[in-house]
């Protein structure tokens, strides 16, 4: 299986090149195994959607892996898991309320540490998805300075399954021009835009992706 996870791997590379975004392997369906054959297949950075099922994961990998991987989450995170989440995630991609941003600010000053997330951009428009619509994203980042223990290092959406080609261009478009007019409005540098799964990769790329969250195409 690393054999092939590393082929996977290459052929992402090769396809997105000259681009060199993160990938970033997506084990939420995958137990400890799998994540160390993607480990030894060269990834270094890992996600995960739920906070309790990837920490008892965490838990069995070898310190190694602990040591020299990132670790990513990248689903839905309610406040009552926050205290779990800071801390044990490198980066929380999936901020999407005022509120959960505080409560990650004031668990991170607890911590005595700073918590590095991005804010989830809902630009489509779907009722069933987590994320903020843009205009939303505007008023948040106008008291974002407040927030000492969070870094805002970027931006993330999830684009519809079934968007045709020119819908994501369009949407993935659309989130790199906000990421430019938020730096330039509050003279940020927000250096991430985690766009892109298994079956958009290439397009995200084409519009300044530099995290791809990719785990069908590495592990099925």
């Amino acid at each position: 299986m690393v054999n092939k996870v590393r082929e996977r791997l290459l052929q992402i590379q090769q396809e997105i090149a000259p681009s060199q975004p993160k990938i970033i392997a997506i084990t939420k369906y995958f137990d400890e195994i799998r994540l160390i054959e993607a480990y030894e297949a060269g990834l270094r950075d890992f996600g995960e959607n739920r906070v309790v099922d990837a920490l008892n994961k965490f838990a069995k990998l070898p310190k190694e892996i602990i040591e020299t991987s990132m670790f990513h989450l990248v689903g839905h995170l309610q406040t009552n898991k926050v205290k779990k989440a800071v801390g044990n995630f490198d980066y929380i991609h999936s901020v999407d309320s005022l509120k959960l941003l505080e409560t990650i600010d004031t668990e991170a000053k607890s911590k005595g540490i700073v918590q590095k997330i991005l804010i989830q951009v809902n630009n489509a428009n779907e009722v069933q998805k987590y994320g903020l619509s843009i205009d939303k994203v505007v008023d948040l980042f106008s008291g974002i300075c407040s927030y000492t223990n969070c870094e805002v290092v970027g931006l993330m959406n999830i684009a519809p399954l079934d968007a045709s080609e020119n819908e994501l261009q369009r949407l993935f478009g659309q989130i790199r021009e906000l990421k430019e007019e938020l730096e330039k409005t509050f003279n940020l540098n927000l250096r991430e835009l985690s766009m892109g799964m298994s079956n958009d990769y290439k397009i995200a790329v084409q519009n300044g992706s530099t995290m791809l969250r990719i785990g069908r195409k590495l592990f099925t």
